[in-house]
């Protein structure tokens, strides 16, 4: 009997272990998710601003413009 209740403890303890991973892992990928919406609101921006200047420029936008070696 012993042994079983020795198995049974193990078992509720690698549970437990295991639960507390989960919520971490969680948590981690929530904040991540947070700081991917923050950083794509950054880059609609930013994309933004540069068409403003190719067009303050009189420049086609970057994206369609040949690279100098073409």
């Amino acid at each position: 009997m012993d042994n079983t209740l020795k198995r049974l403890t193990e078992l509720e303890e690698k549970i437990s272990y295991q639960a507390h991973m989960l919520d971490e892992l969680s948590d981690e990928l929530a904040r991540q998710g947070r700081v991917v919406d923050r950083l794509e609101v950054r880059v609609a921006a930013l994309r933004e601003r540069a068409a403003q200047v190719d067009d303050l420029l009189g420049e086609a936008p970057a994206a369609d413009q040949k690279p100098p070696h073409w």
